[in-house]
């Protein structure tokens, strides 16, 4: 996001230098491109801002951020790689007029046009709170979605509020008066999914006694709101497109077609580009969800709100009081001062468990050498604390893994009994040398 996250509240918008790439090397030298935002991607898919014919250059191979210290640079779990001076990256921040390799091509990053980035008028949008820059922006972008008609991708880490995004979609909308329906594909079993997405019919399977309305048919009219939408299997996902393409399907054990009126807003955690690049999630589906992409931000980099969600979770909660009587300033500048893995979830539990017991919890930063209390992964959601397991289990397995190896990735893939090239990814995710 831009250089600046705390905007007064009276500006229109944020000025900005938008960003460019060009081909200084490859099948496609002499290709140049802008981005009228502050995002750009690169890769051979056909929605790519720099659309490339190279065959060694992955389908969504990388995206460039305008960060605060420079250009970022994400490489979606492209198959040859993004290298910089003769490291190749998994996520770096680079200077202007840096060059990149992407397989058999060359970029070079630039600095852009001066544009401005429209931010959201108030500090609340539908249930949405924040003065920053990122924030406001967000809801402008929210805004402007909710009066299309269009599919809406929300991506964002667990605890971002990507359902509150996408309830600000549907409220903003057309469809306001219609339902909203919620499915958590990464909640139901395989065996459940298709039932819970297209109903079934009496006798479809064992259980089945009745006829039973999936979520397209709840939703007609409305907005179908499917959270952790990269959970979705293989063998969904031919079924999920079609609905899309054609606003018809069969309930499971039926024959006859149901139409329906439905917008769909899909939501992830994952890189779904890296999915697709893996060939893990269908091209064609993500083309249809992601018509429009919101990126809902973590909490650590919009810190400058914590104040705004604090007040706004103690009134919610019903404190009435001021905010000081149960967050002194030292213990807000410590909320402030926190990283916040669970992300705005994370936080809402901090302030229900300090109002409630009268002191603020133990909290939890990024995982270290040492693993967490089972009493600072309390106060995070289910999901939140998984991860934080499962990412401090696999730092310290990968480490172990390549000392007792010499820092041979090729002999410790093989130690491991696992895939080198995921092994090169879990290596780079948890910025450990080899």
């Amino acid at each position: 996001m831009p250089q600046s996250t705390q905007p007064s509240r009276d500006t229109p918008g944020l000025p900005i230098r938008s960003l460019e790439v060009e081909v200084i090397a490859g099948p496609d030298a002499g290709a140049r491109t802008g981005s009228a935002t502050d995002t750009l991607t690169v890769g051979t898919a056909e929605t790519n801002d720099l659309r490339l014919t190279d065959p060694t250059v992955s389908r969504y191979h990388l995206e460039l951020q305008r960060g605060r210290d420079g250009l970022v640079v994400i490489d979606h779990g492209s198959t040859n790689g993004t290298v910089f001076e003769g490291a190749r990256l998994e996520r770096a921040t680079v200077r202007p007029e840096s060059v990149l390799v992407l397989g058999h091509t060359s970029i070079r990053v630039l600095d852009g046009e001066r544009i401005t980035l429209p931010l959201h008028e108030g500090e609340e949008l539908s249930g949405l709170h924040g003065r920053t820059a990122v924030m406001r922006h967000l809801m402008a972008r929210i805004e402007k979605a909710a009066r299309a008609s269009t599919p809406v991708l929300v991506v964002g880490e667990s605890g971002t509020g990507k359902e509150l995004v996408a309830r600000a979609i549907h409220e903003g909308s057309g469809r306001a008066d219609g339902p909203f329906v919620t499915v958590d594909c990464g909640s139901l079993s395989p065996s459940l999914v298709a039932s819970e997405l297209f109903g079934h019919e009496k006798g479809a399977f064992t259980g089945a006694e009745r006829r039973h309305a999936g979520a397209f048919e709840r939703a007609d009219g409305g907005t179908l709101f499917l959270d952790e939408i990269g959970e979705l299997g293989a063998d969904l996902q031919p079924s999920l497109l079609g609905v899309l393409e054609r606003g018809r399907f069969r309930r499971v054990g039926g024959r006859e077609e149901v139409a329906v009126d439905v917008r769909v807003v899909a939501a992830t955690h994952r890189d779904l580009r890296a999915e697709v690049n893996e060939g893990a999630f269908r091209l064609d589906l993500y083309y249809r969800l992601a018509v429009v992409v919101l990126s809902s931000p973590p909490l650590r980099e919009r810190v400058e709100d914590v104040p705004v969600l604090v007040e706004h979770f103690l009134r919610e909660a019903g404190h009435e009081g001021p905010v000081e009587a149960i967050f002194t300033p030292d213990a807000m500048a410590e909320l402030c001062r926190h990283r916040w893995p669970g992300n705005v979830r994370e936080l809402r539990n901090v302030v229900e468990a300090t109002l409630a017991m009268g002191e603020t919890p133990p909290l939890f930063d990024a995982p270290t050498s040492v693993a967490p209390s089972d009493e600072a992964l309390l106060h995070l959601a289910y999901k939140d604390a998984r991860r934080v397991l499962l990412d401090d289990f696999e730092r310290r397995y990968v480490a172990r893994l390549l000392a007792d190896n010499e820092d041979n990735v090729s002999a410790a893939a093989r130690a491991g009994r696992m895939d080198r090239t995921y092994l090169i990814k879990l290596i780079a995710r948890h910025g450990l040398k080899a």
